[in-house]
């Protein structure tokens, strides 16, 4: 596995890392995002999947309700979980979690999933210093992380 830790300045970075990781996806991949609320996980997602999706424009509203929103990528179906609300594991069934694992999930509060977590997943935690700044640590991936080059577009 690989970990890759790396710093975060803006709105913009948080972007910009979304749309490398988006090129570097493919279906059957499950990226985990992890960290507390305001720590930049809405913003990656909406940039990974308008970036996945090939359409700036597309309205990416949050899940926290529905639980699960579907998009459909030229590549293949996108499902982003958001398992803030969800009362355990056993509920995923119903949100058709074994026939979004075809496509590709892009999952916040990943930590419900308990054993049904991917092995295979990218992690990536949030965390916030003191001065705002964002600081992420990537887990997983291995040799398509490192490809990504992603210590060199965002030095510390």
């Amino acid at each position: 596995m690989t970990d890759t830790q790396i710093v975060l300045k803006n709105e913009q970075a948080t972007e910009q890392l979304a749309r490398m990781l988006a090129a570097s996806t493919q279906a059957g991949d499950a990226l985990l995002l992890t960290g507390p609320l305001g720590a930049g996980k809405s913003v990656f997602a909406r940039a990974f999947l308008r970036c996945f999706c090939k359409d700036d424009t597309l309205e990416v509203p949050s899940p926290t309700y529905t639980l699960v929103q579907t998009y459909q990528a030229p590549a293949c179906t996108v499902s982003h979980f958001d398992l803030w609300r969800l009362g355990g594991p056993d509920e995923l069934e119903e949100l058709g979690w074994d026939d979004a694992r075809d496509g590709v999930v892009l999952v916040e509060w990943p930590e419900r999933l308990e054993d049904l977590t991917p092995p295979e997943a990218l992690h990536i935690g949030f965390t916030v210093r003191a001065d705002g700044v964002r600081k992420l640590h990537l887990h997983g991936w291995g040799d398509r992380l490192k490809g990504a080059a992603l210590s060199a577009s965002f030095p510390a």
